[in-house]
């Protein structure tokens, strides 16, 4: 398929060159010029504007970092709205405000494009490999449209509903339930090294027996190996994502509480400076709290 790919960040590298590597003619677009180099190199046509990008593709797939970035390049005056054509279809895998993706369905609609949000779970490895899993919500013509695309990127793709809004809430429910892992991970690590037991062999009974899923193993280990640099998804991100999700909560009258847990977690760790790290840095934080030297 011809395919447009905007924002070449961790996740939208990944994306865009499994993408290119399955065979799709692929146009691609990043603020940062030089984000595009090694995806040219490997075949993919660079774009001089997000408009430009969308021109006569089929799909163009959009990875940005929060409702502002996602606005402005979408809806702004060289928005990929304005190239893509009547018919094509826009797949939105950021995380953004439900309030938003309602806004961009409208957008498209009145240009007779379709609109698909397909946030996705998954860490950049993931993506490389197209082990994603993908939630898509769209009018079912367009999510037809997309399949393939949306099918290429991950392992499994949940079709969730036909109101674009919907996948982007569960995205922010899924986010915060990474979150509150971690949060609980972090607190079991803390009080089992105060009490003497081996940081591994916590490890090894945790997620070799009930605690087995991907989200125990992948930050369990990162909370092992004391891995919080900035390679991963840091901070800043997750702390967005969690006022979305306070900010739905409020909306729909649900309340939130473990969620301004969290919340109050990424506030201390911009204060301690650690706004650019892995955001399972929290468990950090918590380990100092009990006296730990991390």
């Amino acid at each position: 398929m011809k395919i447009g790919f905007i924002g070449l960040g961790a996740m939208g590298s990944a994306m865009a060159g499994h993408l290119l590597e399955a065979g799709h003619a692929l146009t691609v677009w990043n603020r940062s010029p030089d984000k595009a180099a090694p995806l040219v190199e490997a075949g993919a046509r660079r774009a001089a504007s997000p408009a430009e990008a969308a021109v006569g593709a089929e799909v163009v797939i959009s990875s940005l970092a929060d409702d502002a970035a996602v606005e402005q390049v979408v809806l702004g005056e060289d928005g990929l709205a304005r190239g893509l054509g009547a018919g094509a279809v826009h797949v939105g895998t950021s995380t953004i405000s439900p309030k938003l993706s309602e806004r961009l369905a409208d957008a498209h609609a009145k240009k007779g494009q379709g609109y698909v949000a397909a946030p996705v779970l998954g860490r950049p490895p993931a993506a490389a490999q197209g082990k994603l899993f993908v939630m898509a919500a769209g009018e079912a013509g367009a999510v037809a449209s997309a399949r393939p695309v949306l099918e290429g990127l991950g392992q499994r793709l949940f079709v969730v509903g036909e109101a674009p809004a919907q996948a982007h809430l569960l995205k922010l429910c899924c986010n915060f339930l990474i979150f509150s892992t971690i949060e609980q991970l972090g607190e079991v690590f803390a009080l089992t090294e105060k009490g003497g037991l081996d940081r591994a062999r916590v490890f090894e009974v945790l997620t070799e027996s009930f605690f087995s899923a991907p989200v125990h193993k992948n930050y369990g280990r990162l909370i092992l190996d004391r891995a919080y640099g900035p390679q991963g998804v840091p901070v800043t991100l997750a702390a967005k994502d969690t006022r979305l999700m306070l900010e739905a909560g409020e909306a729909l009258s649900v309340p939130l509480p473990f969620a301004s847990v969290v919340r109050d977690r990424w506030l201390a760790a911009r204060a301690r400076g650690e706004q650019d790290l892995d955001f399972a840095v929290l468990a950090r934080q918590i380990a100092q709290e009990a006296g730990l030297k991390e």
